[in-house]
């Protein structure tokens, strides 16, 4: 189940994990920085073109002016075009759903399931651009935007793609309480997964920020998936976040996984 400023995603291990939708306001916020940056990055470009067709001109004394001529007019064509649908594509692929002004207004893309986007996705994502950008200004996009929930344009209906809230590093680093004690690793506990350990992390890291009844139904969906991957039991006279707690130091502090 959605909501209009969160997506709600069922991990395959029936876990409900919360991302915060990012609004229309981020959205263009982070456009209009990445913009700014092509505009300037295009200008760079012609000005440097500018100068290299002079003194190529001035090398040959202008017996070749119709070949650079012809050179200037492709390149004055050929590069706002990859600058244009390249930059998104680029960025977004090498920082996995980033550009530089998505990073600056803290948001990223991510597929509707919650797994990074691939390549093949978000270069179908960013091609539909010429259609949200109709009949100007995104307008098709912008308008697309306000009649769903979760804030999409066509090029993210097209590639199954949402785009939400992502927090700095330093912002999700563990904020466990300090009364339970470190213990070297139990034997049981290499049955999990790193990716396990990551999804316990997830949820502690988080927990503050989800209401009373979710918090305490995923932790006990955690816990029974614990129990039943490792035959763990959780002590009657310990909270299902203690025991997750101990669990995710034990993993850490034991240098269970390789």
């Amino acid at each position: 189940m959605q909501s209009f400023d969160r997506l709600d995603i069922d991990t395959p291990e029936q876990i409900a994990l919360e991302l915060p939708l990012a609004g229309i306001g981020s959205r263009f916020l982070a456009l209009a920085i990445d913009s700014l940056l092509q505009a300037v990055c295009m200008l760079a470009l012609f000005i440097i073109g500018a100068f290299a067709a002079a003194s190529y001109n001035q090398l040959l004394g202008g017996a070749d002016r119709f070949f650079s001529q012809t050179v200037g007019a492709i390149t004055l064509i050929i590069v706002p075009f990859c600058l244009y649908w390249g930059y998104f594509a680029f960025f977004e692929i090498i920082w996995q759903g980033r550009t530089p002004g998505k990073r600056m207004a803290g948001i990223r893309v991510i597929h509707q399931s919650g797994r990074p986007m691939t390549a093949i996705e978000c270069i179908g994502r960013n091609l539909m651009r010429g259609v949200d950008f109709l009949p100007g200004f995104y307008g098709v996009g912008l308008i697309t935007m306000m009649c769903n929930a979760q804030n999409r344009r066509v090029g993210d209906f097209v590639a199954g793609t949402t785009v939400v809230h992502d927090k700095a590093l330093e912002t999700v680093a563990p904020s466990w309480g300090e009364k339970t004690t470190v213990e070297l690793a139990q034997p049981e506990l290499r049955k999990l997964s790193p990716d396990d350990l990551v999804l316990i992390e997830t949820y502690l890291n988080r927990r503050y920020e989800i209401d009373a009844v979710m918090r305490m139904t995923t932790s006990q969906r955690i816990v029974a998936f614990v129990a039943e991957k490792t035959g763990m039991q959780k002590p009657a006279s310990q909270g299902e976040d203690d025991f997750l707690e101990t669990i995710a130091r034990q993993l850490r502090d034991g240098a269970v996984f390789r």
